[in-house]
């Protein structure tokens, strides 16, 4: 099978996938963003901690940590508490000790930079676990489900990157940061920006739960912090002398390759969105 063929049959299984999750129900979304928080942790401790007889151990707890947040939120929203208190005593009984356990493992592990590798798996929690707890706060707004609003993240997402390639291939010659990834150029980002808008447009006739102004608000923060997340993972990728954060899309890499943009995008996403909500 030729590597173009494997990569558009994992491209169209993965839409499909994305598009069932997010279209079933809320509890599908729920689940898919779950599976996706949970597998881009692992894939993102697995690269970082292979060293030592313990990291097993840690990308255990790492996964534990970064998914609690997305869980309680979860919680929730499928509407298991009665008021705001209930949600605030289950942070305060679950997420706050589990934070503190691996101080404790790292007492029994005998490494040599015990709080080299704590600051590994805090930081998991904040690249990777709070961004897709924030997808839930997108998605789900006083007790409505919009998945339109992710998915036209994502296609924004996807279409600044994709309109950065093509574009940049074709006429790019400036280098954008030519230390953290050589290939990405000024020219391609412009491109991608470009597409970016006519995307946005295109989302304010078909995606009405959003203005035209807001689309384009988002376009513009799509194309500042998305771009700048895809050189983040890059930066990352390129310390560990890594070429993929994983290989279980064919053709694609792994989750965090998939979604990096995606993730530092949903901090200043969501914040724009509870502005004028």
């Amino acid at each position: 099978m030729s590597r173009l063929l494997q990569r558009a049959i994992t491209a169209v299984i993965f839409v499909v996938i994305m598009l069932a999750g997010l279209y079933y129900s809320e509890n599908s979304f729920l689940a898919l963003f779950g599976l996706i928080t949970v597998a881009s942790l692992w894939e993102f401790y697995t690269i970082i901690l292979k060293n030592d007889t313990y990291d097993l151990l840690r990308k255990i707890n790492g996964v534990i940590i970064g998914g609690t947040p997305f869980l309680v939120a979860a919680y929730y929203h499928l509407g298991k508490f009665e008021d705001g208190s209930g949600f605030f005593k289950i942070c305060i009984l679950v997420f706050l000790p589990i934070l503190f356990l691996p101080f404790i493992i790292e007492l029994f592990t005998k490494s040599k930079h015990p709080f080299a590798n704590l600051g590994y798996l805090f930081l998991g929690l904040i690249y990777i676990g709070i961004p897709f707890t924030l997808a839930q706060f997108i998605a789900i707004n006083d007790g409505n489900y919009y998945p339109n609003i992710i998915l036209g993240l994502l296609l924004l997402t996807w279409a600044n990157d994709t309109g950065a390639y093509l574009i940049g291939s074709q006429i790019g010659k400036t280098p954008l940061f030519p230390r953290i990834s050589p290939n990405k150029t000024w020219e391609g980002s412009m491109g991608g920006v470009t597409i970016t808008f006519l995307i946005a447009w295109l989302l304010s006739v078909y995606m009405t739960e959003l203005s035209l102004v807001n689309w384009l608000i988002l376009a513009i923060l799509v194309s500042i912090f998305a771009s700048v997340g895809d050189l983040i993972e890059s930066m990352l990728k390129r310390s560990l002398g890594v070429k993929d954060s994983g290989n279980i899309m064919p053709g694609h890499g792994g989750f965090l390759d998939r979604f990096d943009a995606f993730i530092f995008l949903l901090p200043f996403a969501s914040s724009y969105l509870l502005l004028i909500r």
